[in-house]
């Protein structure tokens, strides 16, 4: 069956409609997800500083020059009235346009306009913002700037993905002029966003323990599991999406999602081998052009059948060891080993995907020498693992400049339809056929409406849909966190005592460190005096 996720696209044209059901979708929200697609990124190699305070001194001088170009907004409500880890989720893709100069880096334009991007659209119809502090009582308009002030004052638990460069964007093209010092920032973003900060992308590396952690894998590495334990009768993540009126249907993007069945089905006598380098990172530098497979759904195949292959091995190495009495200090060690090929569900440090090509990726996650703050704990990595980790990097850069787009995009029909699809979540009534109310959230659509769809659709090419790819990826965001949450909760019943998610609450992926980022008030560091305007502002208006 195929099931489709509406986004709704938000322009200049259509701002003022959608804002009443915009901000309804953030106050009823159990959680929000977040993703932004930029103008570009500047330098990569001050982006990747062994010193986080360097890292975040040239991500801000980024964000001062370049542009947030869309913003993709997935607000999921858990529904008390259905059966637990139910969720309805509205989707948004804000299309933008900053009024003041800004860079745009000539391989982003190229990226974007190869993948969908339609920039006449933007220059037409684009919501206009400018960057930096407020001017004048711009927060009593409907602007972009108010609109995330709304997401503030909503206190709601906020998901992105690899989301330091997310975060400082926001921060200076919708906020207020970005602090200096890193202290300053994660002192600002604590008191911004109390209910918490989550990054997907550390919950699939440190909590999922999957071997890749790009968005698109993470997401579609979830949507797998999800369905196993749904065939299992497990607890499982069911989305619901609304019913739209038809009188809107020209607002939405339909995202095409077919079952991972079907896909692996279209798959199967493909001979392409899989592209090592994508498979690792979620990026290529061939891109499109690359002649080797970035199917992920392939590449989550090998990935489980390279792992069960292991598992066999030492599990019958254990055996013959223990069957032939050899000492105990061996059994011991052998057993060590078996838990660190185990990592993925285990407890120790994020596994490892080893490319044929490529030392092994593990070592951008060794641990650090020291034990002092983030900003001076230089990056442990084997010289010979350099490349590797570099590339890890870069990918990392990329995803958050919009490249994950590239795994859909870049991945076969088939896959492509899968990648849409395993956004869909099993759930009854997740693909509805229609554009919600302005006012409020529609009842969800039934899975035999989504039946009926399916006969009527065929899956678009894969760089369809271009334009909404950051509300999507915001889906994908949100579901891998549902399903983190889901898991969780399981292990620990009594995890609503304290904060959302604690494992993850407040840590942000770092590229090449074993710690986070934490998002905190630390006593040396006070908060920013813009930042400090702008709460007033938002309690003493809200």
């Amino acid at each position: 069956m195929a099931r489709r996720v509406p986004v709704v696209d938000v322009q200049s044209d259509n701002f003022t409609e959608l804002w009443p059901s915009m901000l309804l979708a953030l106050r009823s929200a159990t959680f929000v997800a977040v993703d932004t697609e930029l103008s570009g990124l500047g330098a990569r190699k001050s982006l990747l500083s062994p010193c986080i305070e360097e890292r975040y001194k040239a991500v801000c001088s980024a964000a001062r020059t370049r542009s947030v170009l869309s913003l993709g907004l997935a607000c999921f409500k858990q529904l008390p009235d259905k059966s637990e880890n139910t969720y309805l989720c509205q989707i948004y893709n804000l299309t933008l346009l900053c009024m003041e100069d800004y860079v745009v880096e000539p391989q982003s334009v190229q990226f974007l306009v190869q993948h969908g991007f339609d920039f006449n659209k933007q220059y037409s119809q684009g919501i206009p913002y400018h960057k930096g502090n407020d001017k004048g009582n711009e927060n009593q308009s409907r602007s972009v700037r108010t609109f995330f002030l709304e997401l503030i004052r909503a206190k709601k638990p906020l998901v992105l993905h690899n989301g330091l460069i997310d975060l400082v964007f926001l921060y200076q093209c919708f906020y207020a002029h970005l602090p200096d010092s890193l202290g300053t920032f994660t002192a600002d973003l604590s008191e911004m966003f109390p209910a918490g900060i989550y990054d997907t992308k550390y919950a699939s590396e440190f909590e999922t323990r999957f071997v890749a952690s790009y968005l698109e894998y993470a997401y579609k590495k979830c949507k797998r599991e999800n369905c196993k334990l749904k065939d299992s009768s497990s607890q499982h993540i069911t989305v619901e999406f609304c019913n739209y009126p038809a009188n809107m249907s020209h607002y939405i993007d339909y995202r095409h999602c077919s079952l991972e069945e079907e896909c692996h089905n279209v798959g199967g006598g493909n001979k392409v081998p899989v592209c090592e380098k994508f498979s690792a990172y979620g990026w290529c530098p061939k891109g499109v052009k690359c002649p080797q497979s970035h199917n992920i759904d392939l590449i989550i195949d090998e990935d489980d059948k390279l792992w069960e292959e292991k598992r066999k091995k030492r599990k019958h190495r254990w055996k013959k060891r223990k069957n032939t009495g050899e000492p105990a200090k061996a059994l011991e060690q052998e057993g060590s080993g078996k838990e660190m090929d185990l990592a993925q569900n285990g407890e120790e440090g994020p596994p490892a995907k080893q490319s044929c090509c490529e030392p092994a990726a593990a070592t951008e996650v060794a641990p650090n020498r020291e034990d002092g703050p983030l900003e001076e704990n230089s990056m442990d990595m084997e010289p010979e693992a350099s490349s590797d980790t570099s590339t890890q990097q870069e990918e990392d850069l990329e995803s958050a400049e919009g490249t994950a787009a590239q795994a859909a995009a870049a991945a076969s029909p088939p896959a492509q339809g899968n990648a849409s699809n395993s956004s869909q979540v099993e759930g009854q009534s997740e693909a509805p056929p229609g554009v919600g109310s302005a006012h409020h959230p529609d009842t969800p659509e039934t899975e035999a409406a989504c039946a009926a769809e399916k006969e009527k659709e065929t899956p678009g090419p894969p760089s369809q849909g271009g334009t909404h790819r950051a509300g999507f990826d915001a889906f994908m965001t949100g579901y891998i966190m549902a399903y983190v949450w889901m898991l969780k909760k399981e292990k620990n019943p009594d995890a609503d005592a304290g904060p959302w998610l604690p494992d993850c609450h407040n840590k942000l992926y770092l590229s090449g460190k074993s710690v986070p980022l934490q998002i905190v008030k630390s006593l040396f560091s006070k908060s920013s005096k813009a930042h400090s305007q702008k709460m007033k502002l938002a309690w003493g208006s809200g």
